[in-house]
């Protein structure tokens, strides 16, 4: 089984399904799905690019910036992550605007731990101006909005927020919050209505009459309006003596919490970096282990295949094609020393004309757009030859791929055709469908929102 092949299927599988969510602003789910298409395949450079624009798109430049830096590092050529990092360095003053608000919103989570929600409220405001996207902010401005039961803002801010991102957990869920709270103050109102009126039976009708006559309800209301007076007196009086030098000390203590929890905040991050390096060495001794076993897998299937090989060979009953096909199922590297000349010397007796057959059924299956069968055959020959024909194996395999909608797989081969094989008449071709997918792949991403004006 050629298990390279299997997980670059898994790898290409999930970064279309990643580009169909972010194509409807599912960014959670695209996220979900692209961190599995580079789990399988950690050089998928389409998916990582993908990846750093839904970031981008809920806000989090960080992050984006992180992914397009790993990509660039893995192909610093023609890769369209060299032109989002120009674009952010270019707007510079852009960037320390997203910074600053990003240090605004870890403020707030100081304040909220303080009891501060009113100085909460109004730097999230400020936040979100200056940093439409960061939806991290939207969601922490709801959340305060429910807590102080101003549902009508939470409403508006939470539409906000399942705009930059329709299927996030955290903004469904408070959401719902939402809708539960606002049924809650509808049934008390219902109930304290009720509660003034009287209601009793005459005859056959229903009489309904207030509980109380307009007299004792107009000396109610001017007992609470001398009693507001007196309580406004006395605020200002509290306020013009006492407040000033309360206010004073409350700065400082406020000051001093902010300190603290700066510290608290770094130490935290310090002992997150920690762990995120211990849990990729686990991964990584994991992986270690797991591709110890299919090593050994494919050694053991590498074995049983070139015997098979010599078996047909050495019987004179059958054709070069169904030796090659044999063949292909073979990873020389797993043989051993005599494994090896062996294979080599099947190769030397199968291959040219293996190669020449199935590459001119595959490009006949190309050109009657059966791209099944050209894949097929046309993978067969580079892995039996990966330079025939001068790169032309290479450049209509790509081809295969990018016609059947399978444009990451496709960049793979037309790539190595055109870095290879740079002085041949397939380079320019090939370099012609790389630009067309590296422009279909920007047009049908799904692009971050700009503020309003």
């Amino acid at each position: 089984m050629d298990y390279t092949k299997k997980i670059m299927h898994q790898s290409n599988y999930w970064y279309n399904d990643g580009l169909g969510k972010a194509k409807i602003r599912d960014m959670s789910g695209a996220i979900v799905s692209l961190r599995r298409s580079l789990q399988y395949n950690r050089g998928n450079i389409a998916a990582r690019n993908l990846l750093g624009l839904v970031y981008y798109g809920r806000g989090e430049v960080a992050e984006a910036l992180v992914e397009w830096i790993i990509s660039k590092n893995l192909r610093p050529r023609d890769n369209i992550a060299n032109e989002y990092i120009q674009r952010i360095q270019d707007a510079s003053g852009e960037l320390e605007v997203i910074n600053q608000a990003v240090k605004k919103y870890n403020q707030c989570l100081a304040y909220c731990e303080q009891n501060g929600e009113d100085l909460a409220l109004i730097q999230l405001k400020r936040v979100i101006t200056d940093h439409p996207t960061f939806l991290k902010a939207y969601q922490l401005l709801a959340l305060l909005y429910l807590h102080t039961e101003q549902y009508a803002k939470a409403r508006q801010v939470l539409k906000s927020a399942r705009k930059l991102d329709t299927t996030n957990d955290l903004t469904l869920r408070y959401m719902h919050e939402l809708a539960q709270n606002r049924g809650q103050k509808a049934r008390k109102q219902e109930t304290k209505k009720k509660s003034r009126a009287v209601e009793y039976s005459l005859g056959n009708e229903t009489i309904i009459q207030p509980a109380q006559n307009a007299m004792k309800l107009l000396a109610g209301k001017f007992t609470v309006i001398n009693i507001l007076i007196g309580t406004l007196i006395g605020a200002a009086v509290v306020w013009f003596l006492i407040a000033p030098a309360v206010q004073e000390k409350k700065n400082d203590e406020t000051n001093k919490q902010v300190i603290e929890s700066s510290e608290r905040i770094n130490a935290l991050e310090a002992q997150v970096s920690a762990q995120t390096r211990m849990l990729d060495q686990y991964r990584a001794a994991g992986a270690d282990t797991e591709a110890d076993a299919q090593n050994a897998a494919t050694t053991a299937d590498s074995y049983e295949n070139l015997m098979a090989a010599v078996e047909q060979y050495e019987s004179e009953s059958y054709t070069e094609d169904v030796i090659a096909d044999t063949m292909v199922l073979i990873n020389r590297d797993t043989l051993g020393a005599s494994g090896q000349a062996k294979y080599d010397e099947l190769a030397a007796a199968i291959f040219p004309a293996a190669c020449q057959t199935k590459y001119e059924t595959g490009v006949a299956a190309l050109n009657a757009a059966n791209y099944e069968g050209a894949i097929e055959n046309l993978s067969k020959v580079v892995q039996m030859d990966a330079n025939y024909d001068t790169g032309g194996a290479l450049l209509n395999l790509g081809l295969a791929y990018m016609r059947s909608g399978d444009s990451a797989t496709a960049t793979t081969y037309l790539q190595q055709c055109y870095e290879q094989f740079a002085d041949s008449e397939y380079a320019a071709e090939a370099k012609t469908n790389l630009d067309a997918i590296a422009q279909a792949a920007v047009e049908g991403a799904a692009a971050p929102e700009q503020p309003a004006q």
